[in-house]
């Protein structure tokens, strides 16, 4: 039986609308991935830690969801790489950002120090890869290689546009779609294909929709949310000198915020930034324009080829992307 601790909303409101088949697999993930980072050496009890710090399991759910009822062995494989690759990810993208905190824990660069926390990163990497190589899953092996090089484009796209105010929207929406869009977006087609091969349709493009949308609302909740809710500190973005949606659009009418000097921001006036921020509208805004996302994508559902279940599903975790954040 799989624990709400390891599935937290908006996942539980989906799997207790669905069939008994997807508890099923989703214990099949779950212990599927605690297999995967249990391998011994000193890396193994960093990478237990990592796992049992939670997640929504929202990649390897959409992989189940589009695999639909008849999800076997290949769609349990998929989630578990899916998910060892965001967590990868996750550990990476700490020891870039120096981050002391994640999900109110202390993260693993700031408890076992960079060349740890870098190892580990790479390790989940390549455990995701020989899940599904061991599988012999060669069409999966070849979309998650494509979605990892994509989130190392994304990460790149962030890391160039540090701490500089010139970012653009255009340049944002490129930044979301490789990091956290692609994710969500080959999810789906590992899902859809595992059961309909060379059927993949609309499938990733509702993905990507949702993953955009997932990540604005984010970007959101990181200058409105309290830390207690978030894990972290209020405007972390701004700390880290990451240009986000919010602050894009808020310097357009308030000018002064296109001067800001990011690198000189600590706890306290990065909460005043993001009050100001809060000012100008600019976070209902993006909340506006996730919204319309999350209506795109269950729109483009229809002519997806699924059945009747799966849609209503995946309109349903859809739909907990923007309750998470409300």
């Amino acid at each position: 039986m799989i624990s709400g601790r390891s599935v937290p909303e908006p996942v539980t409101a989906v799997i207790d609308t669905a069939g008994g088949w997807l508890p099923q697999r989703l214990a099949e993930v779950e212990q599927g991935l605690v297999e995967a980072v249990d391998q011994g050496g000193v890396l193994a009890e960093a990478a237990t830690a990592t796992l049992s710090a939670g997640g929504k399991r929202m990649r390897p759910m959409l992989v189940l969801l589009c695999a639909g009822p008849e999800a076997g062995p290949a769609a349990v494989r998929s989630g578990i790489a899916v998910e060892l690759v965001h967590m990868a990810s996750l550990v990476h993208d700490d020891v870039l950002d120096r981050a002391p905190l994640r999900r109110g824990h202390p993260t693993v660069y700031a408890s076992a120090g960079r060349e740890l926390a870098t190892s580990l990163g790479d390790q989940l990497f390549s455990t995701a890869f020989r899940v599904l190589v061991d599988g012999g899953d060669s069409r999966a092996v070849t979309e998650i290689s494509a979605t990892a090089v994509d989130l190392a484009r994304g990460e790149l796209l962030q890391r160039q546009g540090a701490f500089d105010l010139g970012v653009t929207e255009a340049t944002y929406l490129e930044r979301c779609g490789l990091k956290t869009g692609r994710l969500f977006e080959a999810a789906c087609l590992l899902g859809r294909t595992s059961t309909h091969p060379g059927d993949s349709g609309a499938i990733g493009l509702f993905g990507h929709r949702i993953g955009l949308a997932f990540q604005m609302l984010d970007d959101v909740l990181d200058m409105s949310g309290p830390p207690e809710r978030t894990g972290k500190a209020r405007g972390t973005d701004l700390l880290d000198g990451t240009v986000t949606l919010p602050l894009i659009i808020a310097a357009r009418s308030d000018e002064s915020l296109a001067g800001l000097d990011l690198r000189g921001l600590d706890e306290d006036s990065a909460a005043g930034v993001c009050d100001r921020i809060e000012a100008t509208g600019a976070l209902t805004e993006v909340r506006d324009r996730a919204t319309g996302l999350i209506a795109e994508a269950k729109a483009g559902l229809v002519s997806a080829g699924l059945d009747l279940e799966q849609r209503q599903l995946l309109e349903l975790i859809a739909d907990g992307v923007v309750l998470r954040y409300s």
